[in-house]
């Protein structure tokens, strides 16, 4: 079945412009309520949502759709992506929707689905919506005295602390360690702050007030440099910058250096290596982890395995071979003994549980390799399909042969928004930045 409405990770666009808009949202609603009311029970979804003004919309378009199909809707607040699918499974509701556009400025937003297990829906069963979305809909509706209630629930943000509290090590507090949480002004900003000072540290906080409108402006995950500078002026031990629905982290060290997603699943695998803790052989990535964490990973005898880009795919690949670490480059780090889809905070505190454990200041832990140079660039195009033009391909051929075996090559469209991502890595930079340049300026004249 052909994808109309789902990219990556759900539906995702500018609100009030399609896909994103009430009319969707609703028709959303409406298929996926229909597709999970099975059975005589009395069915239930619960609903969570970051800080973007336009999430009042989508909620309530959205609960308009469970309710018309006899579904009672549980309307969580704002709470982290990964607490949709803890509650999911906790509550025992029969689906999970996440209103957020994630690491994306306030105009956009999204829906992310999960399913009664709390795992993230497959692409099978979002085509299976999307048919459904435009086909009958005016069916199965409930009648009069079968319609759904929705209510609040107010402890939402109560029980994703606990949970989340519940993975740090019990012998181990964080007395005594500042810590610098930026919560991108989105869906953490109760949560992150409050975990880490029940769990003993000192804290200070920034991206800490949304107002509709600031969610991941100039803070968060994407944009580090407050965060660094307050980490260096509060003197602390360490950064953690969550994004706006806080499935991902980047750890700032008391250096103020920046550490991503591949050192952190390299700091995690090979510590839960060591205590016997880590199943599959090795740790899930993308196709995006730098090669780096592969050489890593092979001198300590663990694999990589490498998937398509995005966090479902890699849980997907994880349940499949029996993985429990994996993650992306960009801070999407699953870590499926506690959790079903990425979790930033939950990975930011297995990482301090090492550097307590290790006595060792963040700069030393969380470096164990050296990147292999990479680059990275996007080219917006307006329509067609630029890859497939003679131009594009002879470039890509070129590139692959001039990085000749020492390097990788990975070229992929966007699946949310209009952009060719041209990623090279390779030991000799300037190769690598050259091939990039080649293959984005063909895209361009093709675009």
């Amino acid at each position: 079945m052909s994808r109309r409405y789902f990219g990556t990770d759900g539906i995702r666009g500018t609100a009030n412009k399609a896909p994103m808009t009430a009319e969707i949202a609703l028709r959303v609603g409406l298929a996926a309520g229909k597709m999970f009311t099975t059975g005589a029970h009395r069915h239930r979804v619960v609903i969570g949502k970051d800080t973007r003004l336009s999430g009042y919309m989508v909620e309530a378009a959205l609960m308009a759709g469970f309710v018309s199909v006899g579904m009672d809707v549980m309307l969580l607040g704002p709470v982290p992506t990964p607490a949709v699918g803890m509650l999911t499974r906790s509550l025992r509701a029969d689906l999970g929707v996440m209103i957020s556009a994630s690491h994306n400025a306030f105009q956009d937003n999204g829906i992310k689905l999960f399913g009664p297990d709390g795992y993230k829906l497959s692409d099978e069963i979002e085509a299976q919506i999307e048919h459904m979305m435009e086909n009958g809909l005016d069916e199965g509706l409930a009648k009069p005295d079968r319609l759904g209630r929705a209510r609040r629930l107010e402890d939402a943000q109560s029980r994703y602390v606990e949970i989340v509290k519940a993975s740090f090590p019990r012998e181990l507090t964080l007395d005594g360690i500042r810590v610098v949480i930026d919560c991108a002004n989105g869906a953490a900003y109760k949560v992150a702050p409050d975990v880490l000072w029940e769990l003993g540290a000192e804290i200070v906080k920034i991206g800490v007030s949304p107002d509709g409108f600031n969610i991941n402006r100039e803070c968060g995950s994407t944009a580090t440099g407050a965060l660094k500078t307050k980490v260096v002026e509060t003197r602390a031990d360490i950064g953690i910058a969550l994004d706006g629905d806080a499935d991902r982290v980047i750890i700032v060290d008391e250096k103020g250096r920046e550490v991503d997603g591949d050192q952190l699943m390299a700091l995690i695998g090979k510590a839960y290596h060591e205590r016997g803790r880590l199943t599959g052989g090795g740790i899930v990535a993308t196709v995006m982890s730098n090669l780096g964490l592969e050489r890593f990973l092979e001198g300590q005898g663990l694999t990589l395995a490498r998937t398509k880009v995005g966090d479902r795919y890699v849980v997907e690949h994880m349940r499949a071979h029996g993985f429990n670490v994996g993650g992306e480059q960009s801070g999407h780090i699953v870590l499926s003994d506690y959790a079903r889809t990425g979790d930033g905070l939950l990975a930011a505190l297995q990482v301090l549980a090492v550097c307590r454990e290790a006595d060792k200041p963040v700069s030393e832990v969380c470096h164990l390799f050296d990147p292999v140079p990479q680059v990275l660039k996007s080219v917006r195009y307006a329509g067609g399909e630029p890859l497939e033009t003679a131009k594009v391909k002879a470039a890509i051929k070129a590139g692959e042969e001039r990085l000749n075996g020492a390097g990788r090559l990975v070229i992929r469209k966007s699946g949310t928004e209009p952009v060719i991502r041209v990623m090279a890595e390779g030991d000799d930079e300037g190769v690598v930045s050259a091939v990039v340049d080649d293959i984005c300026g063909a895209v361009t004249g093709a675009a």
